[in-house]
């Protein structure tokens, strides 16, 4: 990681002194000075460099803002120069802060983008190290994978990643493959996949002892979408490589439980496609099997994320898990309610709902639950087949994915569907445009209170 967090400051350390909206009275009169004449008042995440008397860097201001949030911490990894710093006083929240830096020190290299400059900050009291950088390193892992264009990130390199994080841990994993996928009864995952050049598959990774809960994680893979023959505008396409962002998400999410070693049995169930336009094609108005047995109208092409995830839903219910969770960047719709920062989630387990709402607000991973109204079931009615994949006059577009993903869940003791959307319109403070982690850290401290 480009910013790199230690224990205690060295002798050499600069400070950052942090500063509330409107409050340069806190600071040294020659501070404030220099201050006023830069135009910096305190704004959150506003970053301003002092020179000292002898015109070298004595430190920086940080701005708290009304001290809404801890995270912009990390606006200091984008500004600072290389050197050794540390919190002149502690923040408010000093695990958030020190995560906040880390985080806003991600950049995306692969491609020839150069990496920010090299910081060493001290970290503040009460900080636990080991879980910053499980936490971090969890999130950097989902944004590498979003950020990866589908020509170096389709199905086949997505089974290399689960394979590598799994050989990390020690982990099983198993794949179900082109057309074994009909073999073993996982036809809509084929049917979404098999336009592509390369061959649709589940991949299924276990980890953790057999007697321990079983904690089960489905996310959705679909490494381009195109729309398929409802074919998406240019404009549509132009990120779908973040279409598998829910399969990033829960890679994520289980790399911070292996390295924990929380006590669960692990599960991790990707279903990898290319929703592809060629002849093979699945078509409008066909009818899909399911591995559930019940027949799906095919209502749109567009909607293939919930045709995968059902079929893996099906498999990872048939064991009765204690806990399902699936994470998928399923609609369109969510966005239009929430907008990009403040994904949907949906459950029919109060307490679950309650321990995921306290936790998104603990650790500033935003999450907001909605409802699974069932009056909206009747939506997904088809005269000639048991469901249709849309409803036919689009509203409540995420509820209604929600509804349908339910049909396929009935053994789990608990089951939640996290609609994401794995992106960054814009740049903040802890994290680039581009590719981003949500939902994982709050599901990160719902799994550590129950299983740590």
């Amino acid at each position: 990681m480009p910013l790199e967090l230690v224990e205690k400051p060295s002798r050499k350390a600069l400070p950052v002194h942090l500063v509330a909206k409107g409050d340069l009275e806190s600071l040294d009169p020659a501070a404030a000075a220099w201050a006023r004449a830069n135009g910096f008042s305190g704004d959150a995440g506003k970053v301003l460099l002092l020179p000292g008397s002898d015109g070298a860097l004595a430190g920086a201001l940080l701005g708290m803002g009304d001290g809404e949030t801890s995270l912009h911490s990390g606006a200091l990894a984008k500004v600072l120069p290389e050197g050794e710093w540390h919190f002149a006083s502690d923040p408010k929240n000093p695990p958030l802060a020190a995560l906040g830096l880390v985080l806003g020190s991600y950049a995306f290299t692969r491609y020839g983008k150069k990496p920010r400059s090299d910081l060493r900050f001290a970290a503040p009291s009460g900080v636990d190290l080991a879980h910053t950088r499980r936490v971090a390193a969890a999130v950097f892992l989902a944004r590498d994978l979003v950020n990866t264009p589908t020509n170096d990130m389709g199905p086949d390199a997505l089974e290399a990643a689960v394979r590598a994080l799994a050989a990390r841990h020690k982990a099983k994993v198993e794949v179900v493959k082109g057309d074994a996928l009909l073999e073993k009864n996982f036809p809509m995952i084929h049917a979404v996949g098999r336009a592509s050049s390369e061959a649709p598959r589940l991949i299924d990774m276990r980890w953790g002892p057999k007697g321990a809960p079983k904690v089960t994680l489905v996310g959705k893979g679909v490494c381009f979408d195109t729309g398929g023959l409802d074919i998406k505008p240019p404009s549509g396409m132009l990120i779908m490589k973040k279409d598998m962002g829910g399969a990033a998400n829960v890679l994520g999410l289980a790399s911070m439980i292996m390295e924990a070693k929380l006590a669960i049995r692990l599960r991790v169930l990707i279903p990898a496609v290319e929703n592809a336009i060629s002849g093979n094609a699945f078509r409008p108005g066909d009818i899909l099997p399911s591995r559930k047995g019940l027949t799906v109208e095919i209502g749109n092409t567009d909607a293939e994320g919930r045709l995968v995830l059902a079929d893996a839903l099906a498999l990872a219910d048939e064991q009765e898990p204690q806990l399902l969770i699936d994470m998928a960047t399923l609609t369109g719709a969510a966005r239009v309610a929430l907008g990009p920062d403040l994904p949907p989630f949906y459950t029919d387990d109060e307490a679950l709902a309650g321990e995921v709402a306290a936790a998104a607000i603990a650790v500033e991973d935003p999450l907001w639950r909605m409802p699974l109204w069932r009056p909206y079931e009747a939506k997904l009615t088809s005269k000639i087949a048991d469901i249709n994949n849309v409803t036919t006059d689009g509203f409540a577009g995420s509820v209604t994915a929600a509804l349908f993903l339910r049909r396929f869940v009935e053994k789990a003791a608990s089951w939640a569907h996290f609609d994401i959307f794995a992106w960054n319109p814009s740049d903040r403070a802890h994290g680039p445009a581009g590719g981003e982690a949500q939902g994982i850290r709050a599901l990160e401290r719902v799994l550590s209170r129950r299983y740590g």
